[in-house]
C-alpha cells in the first residue's frame, strides 16, 4: 500500500465552536493517539483527506509541526446529508508493528444461472496485518455458485502477511434462491376479488 503526506497543525482550541470554524476553513478537526501517549488534537486540510480516505485502511505520513508520524484511520464521521467529513480519528503506527484492521469483501464472477442473489452476509473481514502493508480489499470468486452455497471467512485466502481475526466459520457470504412469484399471484387474485366485490 502506498502513502499518502498530509500536514497537519497541532489544535489548542475545542468544542463544537472552535470545529466548525476548522470547518469553515476547508479544514478537518481530528485525533491522533496511540503507543501509550497522550491523544493530540490536529486539524487536517480537508480536500486532501477526503481524497486520501477513499483508500481503506489508508497509511497516512503525516507532518505534525515538523515531527513525521505513521498513522491510520480509526473512526471517520461524515456529515449525515452533504457527505463533509466531520472529525477524525487516526491511531498511530509503527513501521513492522501489527494492527488489526477491517477489510472490505468483494465478490466477482457470476452465479449458477436461476436467477439466485447473492447476499453480503459480511462487508469486511477483521484481519491482522503489518501497518505498512495494509491490504485494500480481499477477492472472492462466486462463480457458478448454486442457491444453498455459502462462504466462510475461513474458505477466503488472504493477503500475504494478514492473519483472520474475524471467527472463522463466520458465513460472509451466501446465495440466496431465487424468489418464487407467488406472493405476486396471490396479490393479483385479491384485487380480482376486490373487482368482483365491487361488481356486486
Amino acid at each position: 500500500m502506498s502513502e499518502v503526506k498530509i500536514s497537519a497543525e497541532v489544535r489548542t482550541e475545542f468544542g463544537k465552536g472552535a470545529a466548525r470554524a476548522v470547518r469553515r476553513e476547508n479544514k478537518v478537526p481530528g485525533v491522533l493517539y496511540g503507543h501509550g501517549t497522550e491523544p493530540v488534537h490536529v486539524t487536517l486540510p480537508g480536500h486532501e483527506l477526503l481524497l486520501a480516505l477513499r483508500t481503506p485502511n489508508v497509511l497516512l505520513a503525516l507532518d505534525v509541526d515538523g515531527k513525521s508520524e505513521l498513522a491510520i484511520p480509526k473512526a471517520v464521521q461524515r456529515d449525515a446529508i452533504k457527505g463533509f467529513l466531520v472529525h477524525v480519528d487516526l491511531l498511530l503506527v509503527k513501521r513492522g508493528e501489527k494492527v488489526t484492521v477491517e477489510i472490505p469483501v468483494q465478490a466477482e464472477g457470476e452465479l449458477a444461472a436461476g436467477g439466485n442473489l447473492l447476499e453480503h452476509v459480511l462487508n469486511t473481514l477483521s484481519v491482522e496485518a503489518e501497518a505498512t502493508h495494509i491490504p485494500e480489499a480481499v477477492t472472492v470468486s462466486v462463480e457458478g455458485l448454486e442457491a444453498g452455497a455459502s462462504i466462510l471467512a475461513k474458505d477466503i485466502a488472504l493477503p500475504k502477511g494478514s492473519t483472520l481475526v474475524t471467527d472463522a466459520d463466520a458465513v460472509v457470504l451466501q446465495v440466496l434462491a431465487a424468489q418464487a412469484e407467488e406472493p405476486a399471484a396471490e396479490g393479483e387474485g385479491e384485487a380480482a376479488e376486490g373487482a368482483e366485490g365491487a361488481e356486486a
